[in-house]
């Protein structure tokens, strides 16, 4: 059972892209995939992570957060600055639920795992802690901090007075633009999304992964959330922040790294069936 670029209604009611696919062997597990900032579900070589989960038995869904800045009718590149402006965490997790519910209407019983990379590791962190139907967590080059991604002092205050801020987007070269409410909408919530003291008091199982050399979210975040969750850092040898995959991935294979990452996430969730 396959369904590509499906439509699911998220935070305020808006629609986006979303893929499911439940192979014939299926174990009754279901991979729901988080992207990063900036990121879209069929960025790279998340195509081929679906392959290879989907090949060991799971089901695998990944979905473009609503206001990521794609549409329904463009999931690649960023044509809905609008929405893009208006994210939050907050819509973000919401649409984690939505993709849920959506999930629920298509397959009757199933066990959920959040897989988040980068930024979507904190939204995998946050929602998972609390949904029913998700039995594990695994963070994939996640950030230790929702506050340390924000500006400081005079930056700050800018971004106050101007209401907005851009940040140029090196694929596209857009300049994104991000509404102060994103800051305010943390703030409001700075309690239930500090990473620190989710973790500290985390149930469900966990899983930490990071490369070695990430540059753009450095390993000392994925050490930082092993500490916190009392895991073993789960490391990849000459892996960057998207383990040597890039948009566009025109290979037919996974790069060995990532490859190695699947594999490790997989024997995690296996083990959870053992205990």
């Amino acid at each position: 059972m396959i369904f590509k670029d499906e439509v699911y209604r998220g935070a305020n009611g808006k629609e986006s892209l979303i893929d499911l696919e439940i192979p014939k062997k299926f174990n009754g597990e279901i991979i729901i995939f988080l992207h990063g900032f900036m990121g879209f579900k069929d960025w790279g070589a998340w195509h081929l992570v679906q392959a290879h989960f989907t090949n060991e038995g799971f089901g695998f869904c990944k979905f473009n957060t609503t206001h990521n800045g794609g549409t329904i009718m463009n999931g690649i590149d960023f044509s809905d600055l609008d929405a893009f402006k208006e994210n939050t965490y907050t819509k973000e997790i919401e649409d984690v639920k939505c993709a849920i519910d959506w999930i629920n209407a298509k397959v009757s019983k199933w066990n959920g795992h959040l897989i988040g990379h980068s930024k979507g590791g904190a939204v995998a962190l946050i929602a998972g802690k609390k949904l029913k139907s998700i039995a594990s967590v695994a963070t994939w080059a996640a950030i230790a901090s929702i506050g340390e991604r924000f500006p400081i002092k005079l930056q700050l205050e800018e971004w106050k007075k101007n209401g907005v801020r851009y940040i140029k987007n090196g694929r596209t070269h857009q300049e994104l633009p991000q509404s102060i409410d994103l800051y305010n909408d943390y703030k409001k919530n700075e309690k239930a999304y500090n990473l620190q003291d989710l973790c500290l008091n985390y149930v469900k199982p966990v899983f930490i992964a990071h490369g070695e050399d990430d540059h753009a979210v450095p390993i000392e975040n994925g050490q930082r959330l092993a500490i916190w969750t009392q895991q073993s850092l789960h490391t990849i040898s000459n892996a960057n922040h998207v383990f040597q995959s890039k948009h566009p991935w025109t290979a037919p294979t996974l790069p060995p790294e990532l490859r190695k990452l699947c594999n490790k996430t997989i024997e995690f969730i296996r083990s959870l069936a053992q205990q």
